[in-house]
């Protein structure tokens, strides 16, 4: 919480997955990875022959694979995660960056602190100071943050998906209020034009 031509080249999960870590460095020589959690809940996510998607581009040759966990244990506090098929730091380093997705029940609310799946933001209306700017359309995610597409009577806009631009998510209500920087919704003025009754000539 999203940056090169191939991360959006990357292949996109379905409607019905929940995104829940990144692989980021592998970790010693038997093909265990250190794992970014997206989750508050790995030890409901990582259990033992759960089954994860992969998002990485195109040209990988883990594009449109899966990997089955082993197991997840924790070293200095730090998640690594051991997979089926894993078994030596060269095969471990050709996931580096790849994004875990994980299949969910559509009818399960998420208990997670500030966590919402894709299909529940999708068609939210946007507010911003009061007013609807937009409905979300379109949710992507990169490993630096994701972003979030609005369409907006003039066009759409990329929204960062971070807390100091979206303030709250109301599921029940619909909506997303947003507090984005000047300029991210609107033009911003023209300040360097000549005062009001102000006029330019060539000469003093």
């Amino acid at each position: 919480m999203p940056n090169s031509g191939a991360e959006q080249n990357s292949a996109r999960p379905s409607k019905s997955q929940l995104r829940v870590g990144r692989l980021t460095k592998a970790h010693g020589l038997k093909g265990a990875i250190k794992v970014e959690l997206y989750t508050d809940a790995p030890e409901r996510r990582f259990v033992p022959g759960a089954v994860f998607s992969l998002q990485v581009p195109s040209s990988s040759d883990w594009h449109g694979k899966t990997l089955e966990l082993i197991e997840l244990k924790f070293y200095n506090a730090q998640p690594v995660a051991f997979f089926k098929g894993i078994l030596d730091r060269s095969t471990a380093e050709t996931l580096i960056k790849a994004i875990l997705w994980i299949e969910h029940d559509p009818a399960e609310k998420s208990d997670e602190e500030d966590a919402w799946f894709d299909h529940q933001l999708v068609g939210l209306t946007v507010i911003r100071d009061g007013a609807k700017v937009g409905t979300i359309s379109k949710i992507d995610h990169f490993p630096a943050q994701d972003l979030i597409t609005v369409d907006t009577p003039t066009g759409d806009v990329l929204v960062p998906f971070v807390k100091a631009i979206v303030a709250s998510v109301d599921i029940d209500a619909g909506t997303m209020t947003v507090t984005p920087p000047l300029g991210l919704f609107e033009e911003i003025a023209d300040e360097t034009g000549d005062a009001p009754g102000e006029t330019s000539s060539g000469a003093e």
